[in-house]
């Protein structure tokens, strides 16, 4: 599966455009890693345990995003973003979206 964040693939002719995929992950940090976390803000300074948190929640919106293409038949998805959006008091949504195409067979 290519992903891009580019609206067309280098070498390759879209054949049909299938429409938007998405995956959606929520996510809240572990009590460790909040506590961690807090403890960190109060010294200041990168917050690894965060990080993580949204580190794995992206990898895991996207990995949804690509089986979403696969289910819809693309071989490839253009334009592909991430959005977050914080919907509770430590609870964040990470969407991983873009738009499904079949590449033609050159």
């Amino acid at each position: 599966m290519i992903v891009t964040t580019g609206n067309e693939i280098t070498g390759h002719s879209i054949a049909a455009y299938i429409g938007i995929v998405r995956g959606i992950v929520v996510r809240s940090p572990s009590i460790t890693q909040g506590f961690l976390g807090g403890l960190k803000q109060i010294v200041g300074g990168n917050i690894e345990s965060y990080a993580e948190v949204c580190e794995d929640a992206r990898e895991e919106a996207y990995g949804r995003m690509v089986q979403h293409a696969q289910e819809k038949g693309a071989n490839a998805v253009i334009a592909m973003r991430y959005d977050a959006t914080e919907f509770a008091q430590g609870v964040t949504e990470v969407l991983a979206y873009g738009t499904a195409v079949k590449l033609a067979r050159d």
